[in-house]
């Protein structure tokens, strides 16, 4: 039997019906054929079973259940299921857009890339052609460019997945495995196509603000920023390079995060003691960005945190 052009893996756990209604109804409304396309929902353990409204998709979807592990657990489940040539994540909340993720299927087609890097969106976009970059080397897009932690934003080739899966157990577990998975990809196509809508809902975990949840969610940060700290330094240079810019990235954004989510200077000074014993700060002299030349700036001084700690407080 032919095995599908592409695998979509949607890890679901209590959320509306008609959320997963929706994220199904926009991957089987694309002009595949039901040979070219494998949907996969793990259903993590909700507290209610969606089986009976999804019974009306037949064959077209693969409905597992398993007991409540984490989106981690979830999605390596529908890993380890998936056979398409390609795999695709979706969140059960969000939607493939039908004309541009057409175009991303189209690039796969033709250049038979190992990746599709593609747009996120909040909003549907009607635009009709789009800019795409010539081949390159995952290695060299993360040397070249800020990626996008989501792993919801990649169509990639299951034969560079390998090994690799995702940590259980924390949040943000996204950042630790779209960075590995881009260093294996030697031919990857970047469009501007916004081909995914991205939507929050209000009780997730990345919108809780209970005080414990972003403590524990700082705390998961710091260990996937010292994790990939530590597979860096076993890399050739290229990749070691490509990868050390998305660690120094990430410790931006986890003391940009501690600043604003605890508002402690103490607290920040003691992180940042931290990550100074492991050679992760101060943050490398490098001009990634304005933004990051700015960041990295500011906190070489006592002068510019507690001007970083007065602007964060405001937003």
């Amino acid at each position: 039997m032919e095995k599908p052009l592409i695998s979509f893996v949607i890890a679901y756990y209590d959320l509306p019906l008609r959320l997963l209604r929706q994220c199904l109804d926009s991957i089987l409304a694309l002009s595949l054929q039901p040979s070219e396309r494998e949907i996969i929902v793990v259903d993590d353990g909700s507290e209610q079973s969606p089986m009976n409204e999804l019974m009306a998709y037949g064959d077209a979807i693969h409905y597992i259940r398993q007991a409540h592990q984490g989106l981690s657990v979830a999605r390596n489940t529908g890993l380890q299921m998936a056979s398409g040539t390609y795999l695709q994540f979706v969140d059960s909340d969000d939607l493939l857009l039908k004309k541009a993720y057409e175009h991303c299927i189209d690039l796969a087609r033709k250049h038979q890339p190992e990746m599709v890097v593609f747009q996120l969106t909040r909003q549907n976009d009607s635009k009709d052609t789009y800019k795409d970059s010539e081949a390159q080397s995952g290695s060299n897009y993360m040397r070249h460019q800020n990626i996008r932690g989501s792993a919801c934003g990649y169509l990639f080739a299951r034969s560079i997945l390998g090994d690799l899966r995702f940590t259980p157990g924390i949040r943000h577990e996204d950042e630790e495995f779209t960075p590995q998975l881009l260093l294996r990809a030697e031919i990857i196509r970047v469009t501007d196509a916004k081909a995914y809508l991205y939507r929050h809902t209000p009780d997730s975990i990345t919108t809780s603000q209970d005080s414990h949840q972003r403590l524990s969610r700082l705390e998961d940060s710091r260990g996937i920023i010292e994790r990939l700290n530590t597979i860096a330094d076993r890399l050739p240079r290229d990749d070691r390079m490509a990868l050390q810019r998305r660690v120094a990235q990430l410790t931006m954004d986890y003391l940009y995060n501690i600043i604003r989510q605890t508002g402690s200077r103490q607290h920040l000074e003691r992180e940042m003691e931290v990550l100074r014993k492991q050679g992760l700060f101060p943050l490398p002299d490098r001009d990634y960005t304005q933004k990051y030349t700015w960041f990295r700036r500011m906190t070489n001084s006592s002068i510019g945190i507690s001007i970083l700690m007065r602007l964060c407080a405001r937003f």
